[in-house]
């Protein structure tokens, strides 16, 4: 009878420390950061789909340039994060330079899709400490899809009105040459903890 006991109280400790210690642990790291990105990119991409059927490739240009920050800034304060696009191959370095986090998390994302990973499972994230406090860092990485071929294609797949539209806009532009499938960059996560 005491065996029986003994067992009971051990069962009942171990499935009381297991909530315990669930309810301590604290909730993954990316959930928030994985929604502001899914909430950015449905919105980007519908933005761009609607202007391209609207005005043509050229004239959505602008999404990108213009309204992706705007969109950003709303989806950041919606999840109260910090979200920038970040690449290697920038069209905007002001907007678009990866810090060395950001650098670290591409080249991890990139080695990884090298590697066979399915586009949909490149993400990384790590809680780092920061002045501010503990800082959850996520980055999703970016692949090339058909859509963005029109502006970021080859030079051979890229129209010339899209060509003359992206050298006034973008006098420096580094952001072609893909080709479908790459490795673009990612959308860059903050979120202070």
């Amino acid at each position: 009878m005491q065996r029986h006991i003994t067992l009971s109280t051990l069962a009942a400790s171990l499935i009381l420390a297991g909530h315990v210690q669930a309810a301590e642990a604290p909730a993954e790291p990316a959930a928030v950061p994985r929604q502001a990105v899914g909430a950015l990119i449905k919105t980007l991409v519908g933005e761009l789909k609607k202007d391209i059927d609207s005005v043509g490739a050229e004239g959505a240009i602008t999404v990108c340039k213009d309204k992706a920050p705007k969109i950003a800034g709303e989806i950041a304060r919606q999840h109260n994060v910090q979200i920038k696009r970040v690449t290697f191959k920038n069209r905007n370095p002001e907007r678009s330079t990866p810090d060395e986090w950001e650098t670290k998390a591409l080249r991890e994302l990139e080695k990884r899709l090298a590697e066979g990973a399915s586009p949909a499972s490149l993400e990384y994230t790590e809680v780092v400490d920061t002045p501010q406090g503990k800082t959850v860092r996520y980055m999703k990485g970016l692949v090339v899809q058909e859509l963005c071929m029109t502006c970021h294609g080859t030079p051979d797949t890229i129209p010339a009105g899209v060509k003359a539209k992206l050298q006034q806009e973008y006098p420096n532009d580094k952001a072609t040459g893909y080709l479908p499938n790459q490795f673009r960059g990612g959308v860059s996560i903050k979120q202070l903890l």
